[in-house]
């Protein structure tokens, strides 16, 4: 259950916990996927069975974890938490399912990067409950077989196209979340402020989620930032004035756009001629890593209109020139040196 936290000397993971609605009626925003989520949770329960498995994906911070969190207490389990990097091996997959309980919730973060062998093992146990180890090696090397309880993997990923056929037609239910508006981010600020103790108006509220790139976790971290600013320059009151003199010192602008957003607009246009740039080039320029852009930069622009995805490469499109406040030229991909307006 949620409560109000000390919000000086509490560290940043211990309040995104706290704050993380813990019920669906809490949860704000993705109303189809929660619908059918209710729906599933409601029919097991009256079966008396497990969920079926579930795969959540969609780009980072808009609450995959957190449904996680209220699917497993809606069901009345446990829930056990890992990601496909940290299982190396087999073994290490075999021991967080044997120490299942019936109903349980695994729930495996980045579930796209387990190990081809890990997730082999993983079918057997996910189809049948199911697990087949290897004992020993060589000549004295047999096959073991344990039942596991009925339990429900929850699987997470940014990147759902890098998913095996064989694992993503297991999953029984398979859910993708979109970007949140304004106006949800705006209900999620302001029941955060109030967890927190923070004092904000609604327009404060609203200032600080149009400029959260529609996604809930940014929205946390942005109202965190404006709280420190209003408690240490103002009297503790977060309006829509004191919101925009904080976010200017974060240099995020009124579109969303950070630094990086904006070096990213700016590589492509002068120093690629528009594009088309692959990303590995564009990374090296900006000195990010690939992944980073593909995952965290590339999708709000694209989605904002300020670059496309071709098979030749990166181009920025015309809104990224205006905002830039450089001169669109016809054909500036082809090489033409933007100019200022």
């Amino acid at each position: 259950m949620d409560r109000p936290v000390n919000t000086l000397n509490n560290p940043d993971p211990v309040l995104e916990v706290t704050l993380r609605p813990s019920l669906f009626v809490d949860f704000t925003g993705q109303a189809k996927v929660k619908e059918r989520l209710e729906i599933a949770v409601e029919a097991a329960r009256k079966r008396g069975e497990a969920l079926d498995h579930i795969l959540l994906s969609g780009p980072p911070g808009l609450g995959k974890t957190t449904l996680a969190n209220i699917l497993a207490k809606a069901m009345g389990g446990n829930l056990k938490t890992t990601s496909g990097p940290t299982i190396e091996k087999a073994g290490d997959l075999a021991g967080l399912l044997t120490n299942l309980e019936p109903g349980d919730v695994l729930f495996i973060d980045e579930i796209h990067r387990l190990q081809k062998t890990v997730e082999e093992y993983l079918y057997p146990a996910m189809e049948d409950f199911k697990l087949d180890i290897i004992i020993d090696q060589g000549p004295n090397a047999r096959s073991v077989q344990l039942k596991l309880p009925r339990f429900t993997l929850i699987g997470a990923t940014t990147r759902s196209g890098l998913l095996t056929a064989p694992l993503l037609t297991r999953f029984g239910i398979r859910e993708r979340l979109g970007y949140y508006t304004a106006e949800q981010l705006q209900k999620i600020l302001i029941r955060a402020a109030r967890l927190l103790q923070v004092e904000i108006e609604e327009n404060g509220a609203m200032e600080i989620a149009r400029r959260s790139r529609g996604t809930p976790r940014i929205a946390g971290n942005l109202l965190r930032r404006v709280r420190d600013y209003a408690q240490v320059r103002a009297d503790g009151r977060i309006t829509a004035a004191l919101a925009d003199k904080a976010l200017a010192i974060l240099e995020i602008d009124e579109n969303g756009l950070d630094e990086m957003d904006k070096r990213i607009l700016e590589t492509i246009i002068v120093k690629f001629g528009g594009g088309p740039v692959g990303v590995n080039s564009l990374a090296v320029a900006v000195g990010e890593e690939p992944d980073t852009i593909e995952e965290v930069y590339e999708p709000y622009l694209i989605m904002e209109g300020y670059l496309n995805r071709t098979a030749q490469g990166r181009t920025a499109t015309e809104t990224s020139y205006r905002k830039l406040g450089l001169k669109f030229i016809a054909g500036s991909s082809s090489g033409n040196q933007p100019k200022l307006l």
